[in-house]
C-alpha cells in the first residue's frame, strides 16, 4: 500500500512539474504597438488562437477581417470582439480554405474593397483522416493547412507590398520536426509510414513543414520590399483542429492537452508578437516559439526544398491562371 502510495506521489509530483514547466516557459507578447488605421485578416479566426490573435488586433485598434468558412460562428465571433473592445471595424468575410474557388472570391473582394493590407495571418488548420479529399481533389489536411494559405498569400500579394512594413505570419507547429522524408515533387500524397496507422497525423506533420518552407522561400521573394513574414509554433493549444477526429481519440487528446498545454491566450502570443513587434523586421522568413526566435527545424534547412515546394505549389494551385 505505502509502495502503491509513493508511485502515486511521484506521478502526481512529475505531472504537476510539467505544468509548472510549460506555464514558466509561455511566452508573452509585450509590445504596446498600436494598430489604429491599419487592416489585418486573420483565417480560422471564429475561435481558438485566430480568435484570440483577432481580438488582441482589434484591442490595438485595427480594422480586423475575420476569414472564416462557417458564416454563423464568423458573424457571432465579429460580434463578440466588437463588444469586448468597442472597436467596430471588425468584420467577418467567408472564406473556405478547401476551395480554390471560395479563396478567389475571398481574395478579389479584399483586393476591391481594402486599400491597404497591414497583416495577414495564415492561422486556420485541420486535423483529419488522411483519406479525405477536398473538391479540388487535394488531401484536405493539405489544402487546408498549406496549398490553401499559399494561393490566398499570393492572391493579396500585390495589394500587401503596397502597403508599406506589412506582416505576413504563419501558424506552423513543431511537429514539422517529424514530417519524415517526403517527395518535395509531390507533396499531395498520403505518407507511407506508421504501419497500418491513419496517416492524418504524418501528413499534418507534412502539411506544417509545408508552411515553414514556404515562409522561407516567401522571404526570400519578398527582398527588397519592406514586406516581412514568419513562422511559428504556437505550442500545445486545445483548439477546434482536432474536431474531425474520431470521438475517442479526440477525447484523449483533449484531455492530455488541457491538463499539460497552453490556454488558447497563450497559444495566440507568439502570433501576435509576430504580427506586431518591432525589431523583428530583419527576420524576414524566420521561425518563432514563446516569442522569441528559434532555430529553423532541420527538415526546412535545405534550400533547394523550399524552391521545390513553392514551384510544385504554384502548379498545383493553378496560381498564375488567369
Amino acid at each position: 500500500m505505502a509502495c502503491g502510495l509513493c508511485i502515486l506521489l511521484s506521478v502526481a509530483a512529475v505531472l504537476v512539474a510539467i505544468k509548472l514547466y510549460v506555464k514558466l516557459t509561455t511566452g508573452w507578447c509585450r509590445s504596446n504597438v498600436c494598430l489604429v488605421g491599419k487592416t489585418a485578416i486573420v483565417t480560422g479566426a471564429n475561435t481558438g488562437i485566430g480568435y484570440e490573435t483577432a481580438e488582441d488586433l482589434a484591442k490595438r485598434g485595427a480594422r480586423v477581417i475575420l476569414a472564416c468558412r462557417d458564416p454563423a460562428r464568423g458573424e457571432d465571433a465579429a460580434k463578440k470582439i466588437i463588444q469586448a473592445t468597442d472597436n467596430k471595424n471588425v468584420e467577418f468575410k467567408l472564406l473556405d480554405l478547401s476551395s480554390f474557388k471560395s479563396i478567389r472570391q475571398f481574395a478579389s473582394d479584399i483586393i476591391a474593397t481594402e486599400e491597404r493590407l497591414d497583416i495577414l495571418v495564415n492561422n486556420a488548420g485541420l486535423g483529419s483522416t488522411a483519406d479525405k479529399t477536398t473538391e479540388d481533389g487535394l488531401l484536405l489536411i493539405m489544402q487546408v493547412n498549406y496549398f490553401g494559405p499559399f494561393l490566398l498569400t499570393n492572391l493579396l500579394l500585390n495589394l500587401i507590398k503596397k502597403t508599406p512594413n506589412a506582416r505576413i505570419v504563419n501558424v506552423a507547429s513543431i511537429v514539422a520536426k517529424r514530417a519524415g522524408e517526403f517527395d518535395v515533387k509531390n507533396p499531395n500524397t498520403v505518407p507511407v509510414a506508421y504501419g497500418q496507422m491513419d496517416q492524418g497525423f504524418p501528413l499534418y506533420c507534412r502539411s506544417k513543414l509545408c508552411n515553414v518552407l514556404f515562409t522561407i522561400e516567401l522571404a526570400k521573394k519578398l527582398r527588397g520590399t519592406t514586406v516581412t513574414t514568419y513562422s511559428l509554433h504556437p505550442g500545445a493549444v486545445l483548439t477546434d483542429i482536432f474536431r474531425t477526429m474520431p470521438q475517442i481519440m479526440r477525447f484523449m487528446v483533449e484531455q492530455i492537452i488541457n491538463w499539460f498545454c497552453k490556454s488558447r491566450l497563450e497559444g495566440a502570443q507568439t502570433t501576435i508578437h509576430c504580427s506586431v513587434a518591432k525589431g523583428i523586421e530583419s527576420l524576414s522568413g524566420k521561425h518563432f516559439q514563446d516569442c522569441h526566435l528559434v532555430d529553423t527545424y532541420k527538415k526546412a534547412q535545405d534550400p533547394d526544398m523550399s524552391k521545390q515546394l513553392w514551384k510544385v505549389s504554384e502548379e498545383v494551385v493553378k496560381l498564375n491562371r488567369n
